[in-house]
């Protein structure tokens, strides 16, 4: 009997095909549950959050090692028919070599796509020289060609994270990345309209990931200036992380009033037991 759920290849084509025209939305669940209960909204595509899954596990973000990350991405490649990218931080290595053969390890996943960043494995604080950083993008590209599969290369750069006004070093960044075959590119951080439109040109045809992680543009807004895909990181992590801690403080107060603002048991439970047909 032939199975109802897409193979991973036919996630990794649709995944391919998302970059090609348009914008999509692709937010970040930090478990199972929140995954499926994106799918079950009707988003296209995940992605995961290393940070929201730090906080899930009671850590710092960049508090995790590989194998935890590596379980976690085939806990979420194995719960949603939708494709996965993965938040795969800095590699988990410092030289190309490392990056390339945990790049390797996370294909076996089942991602459709990976994310390195250029944020030090050493020292979170600090970023890898450009040189370095395109070496290990290259080192990424040539571990996901010699696997033979299609999965999305996204490359991005911390820098607007650590100094907001450097938008133009951000992408000579990106550019690189792209040259050194990168798919997506991805500066965390841009927000003015100008920016993004600059970035958008820079890398082009080579589409372009937003991070929302406030209030600001909506959808159409990005969708005008060109961004391809959205994502929103750690911040739906964050959002319920603030309902349980408001909820949470009413109740030391001595009030329950806040447990009213939660979702009936039975339409949660709809939404899951969806999953089990």
């Amino acid at each position: 009997m032939e199975s109802s759920h897409p193979s991973t290849e036919q996630k990794r084509t649709a995944f391919r095909e998302l970059h090609q025209e348009g914008t999509f939305l692709i937010p970040n669940p930090w478990d199972a549950g929140s995954a499926r209960l994106l799918q079950h909204l009707g988003f296209p595509a995940l992605a995961s959050t290393s940070a929201g899954l730090s906080w899930s596990t009671g850590r710092p973000d960049y508090g995790l090692e590989l194998p935890t990350v590596l379980d976690h991405l085939r806990c979420l490649c194995g719960a949603v028919d939708v494709p996965v990218n993965a938040d795969f931080q800095s590699g988990f290595a410092r030289e190309p070599e490392g990056v390339a053969g945990n790049v390797r390890l996370a294909l076996e996943t089942g991602i459709a796509g990976v994310s390195i960043e250029d944020t030090q494995i050493e020292d979170a604080s600090r970023l890898y020289d450009l040189g370095l950083a395109v070496e290990r993008i290259r080192a990424a590209r040539a571990a996901i060609a010699n696997a033979g599969v299609d999965v999305v290369l996204v490359a991005r750069t911390e820098l607007l994270l650590h100094e907001p006004s450097a938008v133009s070093r951000a992408i000579e960044k990106l550019v690189a990345f792209a040259d050194a075959g990168a798919d997506c590119l991805f500066a965390p951080g841009v927000r003015e309209r100008e920016h993004i439109a600059a970035m958008v040109r820079a890398v082009a045809p080579k589409p372009l990931n937003v991070l929302m992680a406030r209030p600001g543009l909506g959808v159409a807004e990005l969708a005008e200036l060109g961004v391809r895909r959205i994502s929103v990181g750690g911040a739906l992590a964050r959002v319920a992380w603030a309902a349980v801690l408001d909820t949470a403080k009413q109740m030391q107060a001595g009030s329950f009033a806040g447990l009213a603002k939660g979702t009936p048991p039975s339409d949660l439970n709809a939404v899951f037991k969806s999953f089990e047909s």
